[in-house]
């Protein structure tokens, strides 16, 4: 992944996400499984955000995507899980009696942020700039 730019900042923020369908329902499979990645891709592209890495298992996501700083990333997983559920739901009615109530996903979910800088290579960015500034 290489560094993107902004307006005002230039970043490289990474999350690996994982979420479950309601009562880890084994529901995420042939033509849904497809229509997920599809939709999951499209909300990626219409944010700016790179989807690096996509599984979709019958009973769970994995995303790992780059998104920049201007949001939470509690907002990105929900975005996310907010935009399939209501696009899959129209799409594949069916679903609703499995999850109840209009409801695809739980609520919970796992978020973590990932990286390709590390705590030395920080470290020694920082002294190096350090010794530029002539101290």
């Amino acid at each position: 992944m290489d560094i993107k730019s902004s307006r005002h900042s230039r970043h490289l923020l990474m999350y690996h996400m994982v979420w479950i369908p309601k009562y880890r329902r084994v529901i995420l499979s042939g033509e849904i499984a497809a229509r997920l990645k599809e939709i999951l891709l499209e909300t990626a592209v219409e944010r700016g955000w790179d989807v690096i890495a996509l599984e979709v298992m019958p009973d769970h996501v994995h995303l790992f995507a780059s998104a920049p700083p201007s949001g939470k990333p509690a907002d990105v997983v929900k975005v996310f899980k907010g935009v399939s559920a209501r696009r899959l739901l129209m799409e594949f009615p069916h679903l609703q009696r499995s999850t109840g109530r209009g409801t695809l996903w739980a609520p919970s979910s796992f978020i973590a942020t990932a990286g390709n800088v590390s705590a030395e290579t920080i470290r020694r960015d920082i002294e190096e700039q350090r010794k530029k500034g002539g101290e």
